[in-house]
């Protein structure tokens, strides 16, 4: 008599999913998505930060085969559960590979980073929280894309024109991804992104720090247009960065829309980038 609980020769307990399909039709992602974890981010302060990331991981998945396994996903993260950190990515990933019998693998990190930040005139100290992504990617070698989103402030460059007083200005959410070819601090395209403004944008100011930043902005009038070009020169005379795509979307004040601004480039070694 077999213990309950018992597996082998079961029926209840065959492996559906290696069953043959006989379609032909490869899948290039199947897995799992919007799993919550606790992950480890790299800080150039404090050395790291514990956060708490939107989890999403797929594999490619062979014609021969009716469906993956999705329990060894978390197997994986579970093995990896106080090391996940973007230095770590391509070791998840040959994990992946390995585990699911796949011969591509991706796993996306979407999560809250947070860096401290003074205001500009009184120094009092406020936390910015900063959005952020990680892909990565492996089939042949690896691949992985760093994504930052901050708010700025934008001042309309036409509308301080016309205006005999004023200009109408808005927040702006700012948004690059890069690869890169070595290791690629997220504080460093943090501060690209927040230059490209009219003004930054602070958690915490005083008075003075409110007409400091006002003033800012009224004497630095900017379109989304410029924000895009301005990063572009900025990542492109960075030499880590090997690809990027930068987005610019400024939440109107005055408008029943917003305006928005992209591009992507991928560096040449010899080519004009433009």
């Amino acid at each position: 008599m077999k213990k309950p609980g018992s597996k082998c020769g079961d029926p209840q307990y065959k492996d559906v999913q290696k069953r043959r399909d006989r379609r032909g039709i490869e899948i290039d992602k199947v897995g799992i998505k919007d799993i919550r974890y606790p992950i480890r981010v790299l800080d150039r302060v404090n050395g790291s930060q514990q956060t708490i990331a939107s989890v999403n991981m797929y594999v490619s998945l062979p014609h021969r085969f009716k469906g993956t396994h999705m329990s060894r996903f978390i197997e994986v993260l579970n093995i990896y559960r106080n090391e996940i950190t973007t230095k770590n990515i391509p070791k998840i990933l040959e994990e992946m590979k390995k585990r699911l019998n796949a011969s591509a693998a991706h796993i996306e990190f979407s999560f809250p980073f947070f860096a401290g930040k003074s205001a500009p005139v009184s120094g009092e100290k406020g936390l910015m929280e900063y959005q952020c992504k990680v892909h990565g990617m492996l089939s042949d070698k690896v691949k992985i894309v760093v994504e930052v989103s901050t708010p700025v402030t934008l001042l309309c460059p036409c509308s301080k024109e016309i205006s005999r007083f004023g200009a109408h200005n808005q927040r702006c959410i700012v948004t690059a991804a890069v690869t890169f070819s070595e290791f690629l601090w997220i504080e460093d395209l943090i501060a690209i992104l927040e230059k490209s403004g009219s003004s930054e944008t602070y958690s915490l100011l005083k008075r003075e720090d409110e007409r400091y930043v006002t003033e800012k902005a009224y004497l630095k009038p900017k379109f989304v247009e410029d924000v895009v070009r301005d990063i572009a020169i900025s990542l492109m005379a960075e030499k880590n960065v090997t690809w990027f795509s930068i987005s610019a979307e400024s939440q109107e004040s005055i408008h029943n829309h917003n305006a928005y601004a992209f591009l992507e480039r991928e560096k040449v070694e010899g080519a004009s980038p433009w």
